[in-house]
């Protein structure tokens, strides 16, 4: 016997429109959001939802690629951007700034994965455990992009290397990107996350790490972010984090 299809959802008379609900939800655009709609990717109430659908806010559950909007506010994730001195650590013995002292002390969050005390740029703060172990561990291939600044220039060689792996003490390093940006610049863009591991890379070919800013995590990156600055991420990054760490 056949299984009858799921039911599409029924207009609700006296809500507002799904679509303009959505973009104060802070998923996207209207039109992005129709679009979302027409290509069966929102339920509401566990139903497909359909254009011309209404619906209750604070009422109605509304789901985007599996992820529930409305259980969105008890997760907290931010966006900080590093500067260099602090560390990646709840607490420090030393008494060095951490990057907690940064954020707001409620709801309480952790660094997602590490920038050792050098290392500039971007870092995720969360509260969500899973979406931090998705992006910070190796078999989801999250990528990291960096701006590095080495001594010397290297050569195609050196980047040939970067780019198909390099020999570190605890292994080969996966394939990476990898391409200049001017005399001693090298864009670098990895899937992993050991320590100190640009760093590492860079000095096994011959060019100490001069300067690591880290510019990109995934799909999320902020040029007007300035160091020190902090916000949280919106409900579109959400949703496109949680599309980068779906399994593969």
């Amino acid at each position: 016997m056949a299984t009858p299809e799921e039911p599409l959802l029924v207009p609700h008379p006296d809500g507002e429109r799904l679509q303009k609900v959505m973009a104060r939800m802070g998923v996207g655009s209207r039109r992005l959001n129709e679009n979302l709609i027409a290509e069966e990717r929102v339920k509401v109430n566990g139903q497909t939802a359909v254009l011309g659908a209404r619906v209750r806010p604070g009422v109605d559950e509304i789901e985007v690629d599996g992820i529930v909007l409305s259980s969105m506010p008890g997760i907290t994730t931010y966006l900080l951007n590093k500067p260099k001195g602090v560390i990646t650590t709840a607490s420090d013995p030393q008494g060095r700034p951490t990057v907690l002292e940064i954020v707001p002390d409620e709801p309480r969050v952790f660094p997602v994965g590490r920038l050792d005390q050098d290392t500039e740029g971007l870092l995720l703060l969360s509260n969500d455990g899973e979406l931090a172990h998705r992006l910070t561990h190796p078999s989801f291939g999250v990528e990291k992009e960096y701006l590095v600044h080495v001594r010397g220039e290297p050569s195609r060689s050196a980047l040939r290397t970067l780019r198909e792996g390099v020999e570190l003490e605890d292994g080969m390093t996966l394939p990476a990107q990898a391409a200049t940006l001017g005399a001693n610049t090298i864009r670098l863009t990895i899937h992993e996350g050991r320590n100190r591991q640009v760093r590492r890379m860079c000095e096994t070919i011959g060019h100490p790490v001069l300067r690591l800013v880290r510019t990109r995590i995934g799909p999320i990156a902020d040029t007007r972010l300035k160091p020190g600055e902090w916000r949280e991420i919106s409900t579109q990054e959400l949703l496109e984090l949680q599309r980068a760490v779906e399994p593969r």
